[in-house]
This record gives C-alpha cells, sequence and structure tokens, in this order.
C-alpha cells in the first residue's frame, strides 16, 4: 500500500497561479492535488487519459469545445480520453480539488501542447 500526504509532496507551478501536487499512484491510476488562484487559467489541452475530479473549494469554469460547465465545491466531474477542456477560476476564492487519472499522468505538459 501506498500512503502519500499532499504536506509530504512539492507542488509544481505548472502555470502561473495553477499549483499541481502528484500524489498516490498505482499501475493504471494516480490522484493529484489542484490549486487554482483567483484569475488563474488551465490553458486548452487534451490527453489521452480519462480524468475525473472533485472540487474541495471554490467554483471552477470548464471550458469546453461546445459548452461551458460551472463546477462547484462539492461537485465531482468526468473528462474522458482526448477531450479538450480548459478551466478558469472566475471566481475570488481559491479552487482547490484532487483528480484522479487512468492511467496515470505524471504532470501536465501544457507547455508543450
Amino acid at each position: 500500500m501506498e500512503r502519500v500526504s499532499a504536506d509530504d509532496v512539492e507542488s509544481v507551478e505548472a502555470v502561473p497561479d495553477v499549483h499541481l501536487s502528484v500524489l498516490a499512484g498505482a499501475e493504471r491510476m494516480n490522484v493529484q492535488h489542484f490549486r487554482i488562484e483567483p484569475g488563474a487559467t488551465v490553458p486548452s489541452h487534451d490527453h489521452e487519459q480519462e480524468q475525473v475530479g472533485y472540487l474541495t473549494a471554490g467554483e471552477l469554469t470548464f471550458v469546453l469545445e461546445d459548452e461551458e460547465v460551472v463546477v462547484r465545491a462539492g461537485d465531482s466531474y468526468a473528462l474522458d480520453s482526448e477531450e479538450v477542456h480548459a478551466a478558469e477560476n472566475r471566481g475570488e476564492e481559491t479552487v482547490e480539488g484532487v483528480d484522479i487519472f487512468s492511467p496515470p499522468r505524471t504532470m501536465a505538459d501544457w507547455g508543450d501542447e
């Protein structure tokens, strides 16, 4: 069994004001914690992994190819493999949550896309 505390993992600022921490992982999935400051944007991207997540704080707007979806603290969400998406914190509160990726995703490569 692997136990990983968010307090023991150094976060990476993937893009300005978007912080990611890779937590526990297995052969077919892994968990990441994220923190997105007010006004910050996760750029539009896609990836081979399926992604499911849960927001613990704040409100996040997912910008998809043909719609926008607002996710609030207490909401979960799912993105299909290769689904193009961006995320924007348009509020005044820091957004926090967790994502689960299958297969595992070690770190965002938005700068390479």
